[in-house]
């Protein structure tokens, strides 16, 4: 009696490592979907209702926002919740005298309604689903994998609101370090894209000639300092800064100290001639 016991037990303990990891990877497509997360047309979804499989349906919402369920017909599921369509079908399947007290379940399968671009110099560009309500512009970085290095630390936003264009630049190391900056919560169809580095070019008589980074708000006496400073021979009167203007056409200037440089501006410092 008790190897029977015993073997009874071993079976169960086989069975469960057979089917429950398979159960699981079936519903982990949905279970990383909040419940708040806002249905849209594309989104692939499992209705399921408690003691009633005939009433259960894998189905694509329509473009309309739409989809066709047993008894009730077309109902429109996109633009809400995982939650309140979950009641609708509930009360329409209440209202229609279909079924008593329903207890029904949606499980979002595929998302496809509701995605932003991210493109540029991030870890992972791709398309992102915005799986809850609110999701932000750092939220769906971190899911790119943030900013690659060599990227810029603008993130440029651009989408539509209120049927307008938008374009918003949002400096990630100020939002975070400074506090000063909106964090914008994204939108269908937004796109973010991060840029390369900006970056400043030095020659002639300094220590260390080359390429630097724009830092915000660098000064001709930082960006100067960042290459090692003037050599013997170099002179602050002869430093000029070679920029391209609006039309394309490079000017030079002669810059004081405390001037801002911008993005591909050349620095040349010049010998001194005593």
């Amino acid at each position: 009696m008790a190897y029977l016991s015993k073997l009874l037990s071993l079976l169960w303990v086989a069975a469960f490592l057979m089917i429950g990891p398979a159960a699981h990877s079936q519903a982990a497509p949905g279970s990383e979907v909040k419940r708040d997360y806002v249905l849209g047309p594309g989104d692939v979804v499992r209705v399921t209702v408690f003691q009633n499989p005939d009433l259960s349906l894998e189905t694509r919402i329509s473009e309309t926002g739409f989809i066709s369920y047993p008894l009730l017909g077309q109902v429109k599921l996109g633009g809400q919740s995982v939650a309140t369509a979950e009641k609708t079908l509930a009360d329409g399947l209440r209202s229609g005298n279909f079924v008593r007290q329903p207890q029904v379940s949606v499980l979002v399968m595929q998302v496809r309604g509701n995605q932003v671009s991210v493109l540029g110099m991030v870890g992972k560009p791709g398309r992102y689903p915005l799986e809850a309500e609110g999701t932000k512009l750092t939220d769906v970085l971190a899911q790119a994998g943030g900013i690659a290095v060599g990227g810029s630390d603008v993130v440029v936003l651009t989408g539509q609101r209120q049927g307008k264009p938008l374009r918003k630049e949002v400096a990630v190391t100020t939002l975070f370090i400074q506090g000063g900056t909106e964090d914008p919560v994204l939108q269908n169809g937004d796109v973010l894209y991060v840029d390369r580095m900006p970056m400043v070019y030095i020659y002639g008589e300094v220590q260390r000639p080359g390429v630097i980074r724009l830092e915000r708000g660098m000064s001709v006496m930082q960006a100067l300092a960042t290459g090692g400073g003037l050599t013997a021979r170099g002179t602050e009167k002869g430093l000029r800064v070679h920029r391209r203007g609006a039309d394309g056409k490079i000017v030079v200037l002669q810059p004081a100290m405390d001037d801002l440089v911008q993005s591909g501006d050349v620095l040349y410092v010049r010998e001194s001639i005593f």
